[in-house]
């Protein structure tokens, strides 16, 4: 078995040297708890992962090859230690395979690195992101369902048994490139993702000067866990109070999309470090050439601010650009300075406001009803007592759930006609009068969701993939909810499966299934998902593989996923899902790579192409899902929907 993964580099936003300040609570717990804005970079490593029967570190990526020569050592817990004291290349990689190995007893594996574009040495942490990588690999191979917090604490550890004097806050890469908020609280941390409303034109940039990473952390921690003089007691002030205000702001700007004002924030942290926290090392963090960078004219005038990145010093720098454009000539100046930069370009997180509904199949397996009705507008007696088609309770719970637009996929003509004799046509005066007097409002609110309703055309029937791609065009770049047209869902709360769903994905956004268990003689007719739990709760589902239809065999040994009572239990999807406009893109390349060909073109596989760079994340709802496609599924939603509670 090989997988492919992807881990970015780290950025710190605001909030460097919190994480270690705020571990010192376990010693005064009047110290403020840290908190650090931090976020995966565009750069990073990828690798391809197998079992071995050793530790084995290889290269094929162009990028490193005058540096690299592979590495092997037997799975050792004290070969691989020593490796690790050793300051050697491979030490990082050596510490996490041996802390694995004495506390998961695992196996060996064999990492083949195919792209390094993180450059190393740069305040963007390479050396976590290489643990995190090896210990997603064992997590992966041997099926230890760590989460990815548990993965972010392993590669911590095992950076530790190097001798590197790593942060707690450098294995953020770990959560993927987008913007997440890291609270340190003695030795408990959070991890929360943040919303982005604008996109944010970062520019990063080593300096290419010099800095003592050690002497800075050297110094700054002798102004804990007590202070004892006025230095002492700023740096605790700067690293606790105000950091706090600082973030807080910054997640503010951040959601609302006020990026003047995130800027300043920026220019304004920077001004605090300077004040309270330096003093601590003039030596290391007057930092010369990052303030004659940050003071410069010619960019200011391409930036909202800058400020210094992780550990500060004449190390690496950061700004925030005020659009595309100037992020691309700022590169180009600090490029004419003899610096290294680079963009991290962190595009908006939309709420969902859109949905699309494929109904164009044929319905060849409800026939011959389907010979003269659609089999989404079969009949279902509904939780209210009234008997409804079953798009129609789809669309309710859309609409209800705060959609805006619904995007209908149907094959032809006549399917639309009946849409519009459903949902745009009035009924006649003589048959509106024969309603019952209670339920002529009803009539309105149909009405009224048929305002909410768009059409395409599948004019050709090639698969799924291609009947969700006819609907690019509405969802206009946006992320958008799926639904399938012969399911329908009951919530067992108040609070229905699409919101809960779309709540999801406001905390992960990246794209989103739905998933439930299932028995595993029935993976065949799936498509069924593998991955590690987000945290021991075991809601959502940090996907590693998406597989259609698995044999049963395959699934036993590839695609369990292990609960925390020891259980191992198989996924397949809920029926819905959200599509980000990385998985329109892959649908596009799907469909021109097979042009001419009769091949059907399968959601599933552009999903997964997708899941490899933007994270794929299964929401197992509170909920039971109605399957209307089948006989066997429709008469047991017949007799059991209207009964749930």
């Amino acid at each position: 078995m090989k997988n492919e993964i992807f881990v970015p580099g780290r950025l710190c936003m605001f909030g460097e040297h919190s994480d270690w300040a705020g571990k010192y609570r376990t010693m005064n717990a009047d110290i403020e708890p840290g908190a650090a804005i931090v976020t995966g970079t565009e750069q990073g490593i990828t690798a391809v992962i197998e079992k071995s029967d050793k530790f084995e570190m290889c290269s094929t990526a162009p990028e490193i090859s005058d540096i690299w020569a592979d590495f092997s050592c037997p799975m050792n817990a004290e070969m691989l230690k020593k490796v690790a004291h050793s300051g050697s290349f491979f030490s990082y990689c050596a510490g996490v395979a041996s802390y694995m190995l004495e506390w998961y007893n695992v196996g060996g594996v064999k990492i083949t690195l195919t792209s390094m574009t993180l450059p190393m040495k740069s305040g963007l942490s390479s050396s976590a992101a290489i643990c995190v990588l090896v210990t997603r690999a064992f997590n992966q191979l041997y099926g230890l369902n760590l989460s990815t917090l548990g993965e972010m604490n392993i590669a911590y550890w095992g950076e530790l048994r190097t001798e590197s004097r790593c942060g707690r806050l450098d294995q953020a890469c770990a959560f993927g490139v987008r913007p997440v908020l890291m609270n340190f609280d003695g030795e408990e941390i959070t991890v929360d993702r943040l919303s982005v409303k604008k996109t944010l034109y970062w520019v990063f940039a080593d300096l290419c000067a010099e800095k003592d990473t050690i002497q800075i952390l050297k110094d700054l921690n002798k102004g804990f866990p007590f202070a004892d003089n006025e230095k002492e007691r700023m740096i605790q002030e700067a690293l606790g109070k105000d950091n706090k205000e600082i973030t807080s702001k910054a997640i503010e700007y951040i959601k609302e999309g006020k990026l003047e004002e995130l800027g300043e924030l920026m220019t304004y942290a920077q001004r605090v470090f300077d004040e309270k926290v330096a003093p601590m090392c003039p030596s290391q963090l007057t930092s010369p050439v990052l303030h004659r960078t940050l003071e410069d004219p010619n960019i200011k005038a391409l930036t909202y601010g800058g400020k210094g990145v992780g550990s500060q010093g004449d190390g690496s720098i950061q700004f925030l650009a005020k659009d595309a454009e100037c992020q691309e000539k700022l590169i180009e100046y600090l490029k004419s300075l003899g610096m290294r930069p680079f963009k991290l370009t962190i595009a908006p997180r939309y709420t969902i406001r859109k949905a699309v509904i494929p109904v164009a199949g044929f319905g060849t397996r409800l026939y011959p009803t389907t010979r003269f009705l659609k089999k989404d507008f079969f009949p279902i007696v509904d939780k209210d007592g009234m008997v409804k088609p079953v798009i129609l309770i789809l669309l309710e719970e859309l609409i209800d759930s705060g959609i805006e637009e619904v995007c209908i996929v149907i094959g032809s003509e006549e399917e639309r006609r009946q849409y519009r004799e459903f949902f745009e046509t009035p009924l006649s005066d003589e048959h509106f009068g024969k309603i019952k007097p209670e339920l002529r409002a009803y009539e309105e609110k149909i009405r009224h969701i048929g305002e909410h309703l768009r059409f395409v055309y599948q004019e050709e029937k090639r698969g799924f993939g291609h009947a969700v791609y006819q609907s690019v065009e509405f969802a206009a770049g946006e992320p958008v909810l799926l639904l399938l047209g012969d399911t329908i869902y009951r919530s067992n709360s108040n609070k229905s499966c699409t919101r809960q769903l779309i709540e999801a994905f406001e905390k992960f956004n990246c794209p989103m299934v739905s998933i439930h268990p299932i028995p595993l003689e029935n993976v065949s007719h799936y498509g069924i998902l593998y991955g590690n739990w987000d945290t021991n709760r075991e809601k959502y589902l940090h996907v590693e593989k998406f597989v259609e239809k698995p044999t049963i065999a395959y699934a036993e040994e590839n695609l369990g996923v292990r609960t925390k009572d020891g259980d191992m239990k198989y996924f397949s999807v809920f029926g819905q899902y959200i599509l980000t406009p990385e998985v329109y893109g892959q649908l596009k390349k799907d469909i021109e790579a097979s042009a001419g060909s009769p091949k059907e073109i399968e959601l599933t596989s552009a999903i997964d192409a997708v899941r490899m760079t933007s994270g794929l994340v299964g929401a197992v709802l509170d909920g039971k899902m109605f399957d209307m496609g089948k006989p066997d599924a429709f008469q047991e939603c017949v007799a059991e929907y209207s009964k749930l509670k």
